[in-house]
């Protein structure tokens, strides 16, 4: 379905002679306080004056938006007179789009500089309703296009110019006929997402607003506040101790809540089971993957797949219980690094020429583009006070995509900044080559360009390093990454798979019942060399994923197509390098599935996902002999 909603403009969520001068200009002092944005040196800062050189410009095309809506209504009951009108009606939707989409970003991002802008908020909510008006304007377009008889559908196509940009959008739009309503329905369910969305709401409010965690005692024996964002460190603390203690006060208060969060989970399972039965779905899952044309048998060949190849997974927690030397492996010790003598640090400019050097296997287009990328006014580098924490791509139609970053020097970031411009990248190709209607590709193949260049700079790094320590980091770093991708996102994607399976048949989502499904998942995954501790059954309760329904498998299905060809591309060259930047260029004229294939890459197969779990296999195996050796 193509209604107009945010979801058409939100962002992906997780050079050369020009490098020596990016890194100049104030960078924030490490260990230093988060310095307020006027602090951060302008080369640092994303230049969104590219989307709009003042609010009054932003003013003016946020009033042009709102007089389009009432022209929009006006070919209602007409897009079966001519093709010319279908063809008009189309075109002022995507002007629609366009506007909207800048609007959005504009605001937004702006908000994002500083979350506590009452400013940005302000202009980041009135956008939103506005855009939640449009959705409601153009929900007739798409019953009315159905309700053309087929062959008058088809004598337009032929003879109005206009219409060509569409062929696929009406391919597309034919399949999917008997799950389109009439226009007054489907206005009242555009109108619904609004309050449909308060289980997603109420998550976000207690899981990040409300909650409290007690305090725990660092490493140095100081007491320090538990948080989610700390959360993350301590796990991976050298002191187990600390691990253990974080491990334990961070699930036993979210069990405080286990009755609350299933309530909101269970209400999020409820409006998606209750769109997909209105639209006549036999199933959740079929109404998810429905739009993109996926197969379920993708989706099942994927948790089969994995679950065929768990054992490379529980070798991987055997040996990292005899690297750590504990007595039993337990669920904390799972993200405790294996090398913690490794320090791989890099100043802004020296990672710039990192990813540099790790993306040239795509050509020297591709190349070009990243150093544009690096001096244009792309990125936000530097955290700043109230900064929007964690990284994301933009891409903006009708402007150059943004990535905001917060940058700390780690070779995390380094990759961050790979990932993110493979976002970005893919979207400067895509509004580059095709019309607003096809210039949307599909979660489905964005994490396979951002994966590809993690894959390629973690290739890259491995076979430049001379230093067997930083070897020994560096596949840890992958080892991880699959176990934290592949392995655990399945497990997601199963934990998703049977929920709904139970919803579907009206059965109800307690809080026992998701203990009990995701404390046997954890021990299927983990196998017999862990001990499952039982404070781990209520993690379900912290995964904001759960709320976006199905969309955790396309991260496993991205890292296997990109590993893939990842590969193509260091072995085959130029051959390979064309279908990858062609894949880029496809947008979203076609179905994931069918533009992947001609990438060289077929996700209907498992194929891809073996490829990736036997690289996994095979770097382990090295990890062994250094270690032996060591």
């Amino acid at each position: 379905m193509r209604i107009l909603t945010m979801a058409t403009i939100v962002p992906f969520f997780l050079g050369s002679m020009l490098l020596g001068s990016v890194a100049a200009g104030a960078a924030p002092a490490a260990g230093g306080k988060v310095p307020e944005r006027s602090e951060i040196a302008a080369e640092f800062k994303w230049r969104l004056t590219d989307i709009y050189a003042d609010e009054a410009t932003w003013q003016a095309d946020f009033d042009k938006l709102k007089g389009q809506l009432p022209k929009i209504t006006q070919f209602r009951g007409k897009l079966g007179n001519a093709g010319k009108d279908l063809a008009a009606c189309l075109k002022l939707r995507d002007e629609i789009g366009v506007i909207g989409g800048k609007l959005y970003a504009y605001a937004r991002m702006h908000k994002d500089e500083n979350t506590a802008d009452a400013k940005y908020q302000g202009l980041t909510g009135k956008v939103e309703t506005m855009l939640s008006e449009a959705g409601a304007a153009t929900a007739f377009i798409e019953p009315e296009i159905l309700a053309i008889p087929e062959g008058t559908l088809a004598d337009f196509r032929k003879q109005e110019p206009g219409l060509k940009e569409y062929s696929f959008y009406f391919d597309n739009l034919l399949r999917q006929k008997k799950h389109v309503l009439s226009p007054a329905e489907e206005e009242i369910l555009s109108r619904s997402s609004e309050a449909t969305g308060v289980a997603e709401n109420a998550f976000n409010m207690l899981a990040h607003a409300d909650m409290r965690f007690p305090e725990i005692t660092d490493e140095n024996g100081n007491k320090v506040q538990l948080s989610e964002g700390r959360y993350r460190s301590f796990i991976m603390s050298p002191d187990r101790r600390v691990r253990e203690e974080a491990f334990k006060q961070l699930f036993n208060t979210y069990d405080q809540y286990r009755n609350t969060f299933s309530a909101t989970l269970g209400g999020s399972v409820k409006k998606n089971v209750f769109y997909s039965k209105t639209r006549k779905y036999a199933t959740t899952l079929e109404s998810a993957l429905e739009g993109d044309n996926v197969p379920q048998a993708v989706y099942d060949n994927l948790i089969d797949t994995v679950h065929a190849n768990l054992g490379p997974l529980h070798r991987y927690v055997a040996l990292k219980q005899k690297a750590l030397g504990v007595d039993e492996m337990h669920m904390y010790d799972l993200y405790t690094p294996l090398v913690r003598d490794v320090q791989l640090t890099y100043e802004y400019g020296e990672a710039l020429k990192t990813v540099h050097a790790a993306l040239a296997p795509l050509g020297p287009e591709y190349a070009s583009i990243l150093d544009k990328s690096f001096t244009s006014g792309w990125m936000d580098v530097y955290e700043n006070k109230g900064k929007q924490t964690g990284a994301y791509s933009w891409g903006v139609y009708g402007a150059h995509p943004f990535v905001l970053l917060n940058y700390h020097n780690r070779y995390d970031d380094v990759s961050t900044i790979a990932h993110e411009l493979g976002h970005a990248i893919h979207s400067y190709y895509s509004h580059k080559s095709q019309p607003y209607a096809t210039s949307h590709y599909t979660t489905f193949t964005a994490e396979v360009a951002s994966t590809t260049n993690e894959i390629l700079l973690i290739d890259h790094m491995l076979k430049t390093t001379t230093d067997k320590r930083e070897r020994l980091y560096l596949i840890n770093q992958y080892l991880e990454a699959v176990r934290a991708t592949v392995y655990r996102q399945t497990m997601f994607a199963e934990f998703e798979k049977i929920i709904y399976a139970k919803a579907d048949q009206g059965e109800t989502l307690t809080a026992d019942l998701l203990d009990e499904i995701w404390l046997e998942l954890n021990k299927k995954y983990y196998g017999p060399d862990i001990v499952v501790d039982k404070e781990i059954k209520v993690e379900w309760a912290r995964i904001p994923h759960f709320y976006w329904h199905f969309y955790v498998y396309q991260y496993v299905t991205g890292y296997a197509a990109a590993t893939a060809l990842a590969d193509q591309i260091q072995k085959e060259g130029q051959p390979a390098q064309e279908r990858y930047i062609n894949f880029l260029k496809s947008g979203g004229s076609d179905y994931s599935i069918e533009i992947l294939k001609r990438a060289g890459v077929d996700m209907s197969t498992p194929k891809p996902i073996e490829v990736t779990l036997q690289k996994f296999s095979n770097l382990l195996d090295e990890l062994e002999k250094i270690l032996r050796e060591s």
